[in-house]
């Protein structure tokens, strides 16, 4: 890895490389404001450092409104940070500038799904099927199903399983490998009380040969509930065993342990 003057000095190339012959690049504010993203971006996905990326998506955003990218990048740092510790969860400021991206361009699609997935963090399900309803329906986006899963995922918190199993029945449809999508279909089932075709499902989800499907805690955790309730124990205790493996840290791993004291 660069050290910290490496790393500053390489920065300050960045920042002001192109406007030392005129010394007006310096001065435009798009253009500062395309350097820190870019920094941003490098930071946050390939030295996976989300708060010096935080900080300077943000200086992006502060000099240039309209830098979509930023604001997008902002609200998935953010996002990032929810889905690490609770206590840093910051989703009015994520869904903000996921907003803010959507007004400097308002068909952006990754925007308008991440919108989506802010939104039902929020639990607030009926606009978030509002977003992401019209997505799927959007022959341009390049991932329909992140489109579809995201919206039987919203479908199924509102309470609404048989439109949920439409729903990602579509977005397996559209990528078999998309190992997520599985795994939600399996809690569709899950709360219909389908069991057996719950743990065929989840089963699925955890074997797709994708990159973290075999990691997928939750799957875990939702196989070992139906696996208990179809009287298979000795196939729910592996399974909480092999969620707790995963990390005892999150409040699903919390609970793998917890319900693994019952086998003990």
């Amino acid at each position: 890895m660069m050290n910290s003057r490496l790393f500053a000095f390489a920065l300050s190339l960045l920042v002001g490389c192109g406007a030392a012959s005129t010394g007006e690049g310096a001065k435009d504010p798009e253009r500062i404001s395309e350097s820190e993203y870019d920094v941003a971006r490098d930071l946050w996905m390939r030295r996976s450092s989300p708060r010096q990326a935080l900080d300077h998506a943000l200086k992006a955003v502060e000099l240039n409104e309209e830098n979509a990218d930023a604001a997008h990048l902002v609200a998935l740092i953010y996002m990032e940070f929810c889905s690490r510790n609770t206590d840093e969860c910051r989703l009015a400021e994520a869904e903000k500038h996921a907003r803010l991206a959507l007004k400097a361009k308002s068909d952006y699609r990754e925007a308008t799904n991440t919108l989506g997935v802010i939104l039902i963090h929020q639990k607030r399900y009926a606009e978030a099927i509002k977003i992401l309803k019209p997505l799927t329906e959007d022959i341009l986006y390049q991932t329909p199903e992140n489109a579809w899963g995201n919206l039987g995922w919203a479908q199924l918190e509102s309470g609404a399983s048989d439109a949920a199993i439409d729903s990602l029945r579509r977005s397996i449809a559209a990528q078999p490998l998309f190992c997520v999508g599985l795994y939600r279909l399996g809690l569709a089932y899950e709360k219909k009380r389908e069991d057996a075709v719950a743990a065929e499902t989840l089963t699925r989800a955890l074997e797709t040969p994708a990159p973290g499907c075999n990691g997928l805690q939750d799957a875990f955790a939702a196989r070992a509930r139906v696996e208990q309730r179809l009287g298979n124990a000795d196939s729910a205790r592996a399974d909480l065993e092999r969620c707790a493996e995963l990390s005892r840290k999150t409040q699903t791993g919390k609970e793998c342990s917890s319900m693994l004291q019952k086998f003990r």
